[in-house]
């Protein structure tokens, strides 16, 4: 909100400056069209086309997302119209923006995701996971973070629960063959009419090799009704999770209003009753290698407060343990 340029590199300065160390990118609309190369680009490289975002290429009806193949006369070109650069190009010399400035970066696809129908939109959304996957790549970014599906009530739970599965093992095939190093994160979801369950995706874990949970609190505190009230709440999740993530946890913070273990909207984190002080005392205890990412309304503002909030939470134990140690060194030096 704070940020006077529009661009993907203008954020992460902007994130560097408030003192912040990640940015999580939406990708809200991943709407692609084709087009044919032009005899200048002809024979250079995915990742040289200047004219336009190209995330991919046809070539004889097999889509090739390598950024390093060499453009073909009859192959298509895929690009997005909004794309988060103005060329898939930019991104490489983005990543390493980042990376000097100590910002990690994931990417969120459209929020809208149902891999468990099985119909036109499905493959839609799986191409987007995928196109995902690539931008992540490029930037070196660590996660793409995604939702799966919603039960529809056309097709019966189970049914929807099995084809999500499936879909994702599918995409992680075409994730180690494509040689994608960020992870695939699944988030857990706020509406019990949608999945992502903490047990969905643990479960979803221990299935698929390469698929990593990410906590989004207030959405989990949504489908449980309000069940994050102390820091034994937060530090039994983040337990249940970190044997999953072996380089760092991703979760999600805001305010939120829920009814029904239902979520109905994000709010700043000083409303509602879903507090961040717990959570900074669990993080402080644990001392886990994770990011927390503002969903805040108020974005950065929120996330600035956040990390004051875990600061003032740090200082407090220092100074207990300072104290506690003092104590038992005059208690020793009595007893002498």
């Amino acid at each position: 909100m704070s940020c006077k340029g529009r661009t993907l590199k203008d954020g992460i300065e902007d994130v560097h400056n408030l003192s912040l160390t990640a940015l999580g990118i939406q990708m809200v609309r991943a709407g692609v069209y084709g087009r044919y190369p032009n005899e200048e680009e002809i024979g250079t490289r995915i990742r040289d086309i200047t004219e336009g975002f190209v995330i991919e290429l046809d070539r004889d009806g097999e889509l090739i997302t390598d950024p390093e193949t060499v453009i073909e006369e009859e192959d298509g070109l895929i690009y997005m119209s909004s794309g988060i650069t103005d060329n898939f190009g930019e991104l490489y010399e983005i990543g390493n923006i980042a990376k000097r400035l100590d910002v990690n970066v994931s990417l969120h696809t459209p929020y809208y995701m149902d891999l468990g129908s099985n119909n036109d939109l499905t493959e839609s959304c799986i191409d987007s996971i995928r196109r995902a996957a690539v931008i992540v790549n490029a930037l070196d970014g660590e996660v793409v973070v995604t939702n799966l599906g919603l039960y529809t009530g056309k097709i019966p739970d189970d049914e929807i629960d099995a084809n999500i599965e499936e879909n994702v093992a599918g995409i992680m095939k075409w994730w180690k063959s494509n040689k994608i190093r960020p992870k695939l994160g699944v988030e857990i979801t706020g509406y019990q009419s949608v999945y992502g369950s903490l047990e969905q995706i643990l479960d979803l874990c221990d299935s698929i090799k390469g698929v990593v949970p990410v906590i989004n609190f207030p959405h989990h505190h949504s489908r449980t009704n309000g069940s994050l009230a102390e820091a034994e709440d937060f530090i039994d999740l983040i337990k249940q999770v970190e044997p999953y993530c072996k380089e760092r946890i991703h979760t999600v913070f805001a305010g939120v209003e829920y009814e029904d273990h239902n979520e109905k909207r994000l709010t700043p984190i000083k409303k509602g009753d879903l507090k961040f002080e717990p959570l900074a005392e669990a993080l402080c205890e644990l001392k886990p290698e994770a990011t927390v990412i503002s969903a805040s309304p108020l974005l950065e503002h929120d996330a600035m407060y956040m990390r004051i909030i875990n600061e003032r939470v740090l200082s407090k134990r220092v100074a207990k343990a300072l104290k506690e140690k003092k104590k038992a060194e005059l208690a020793a030096a009595a007893e002498e």
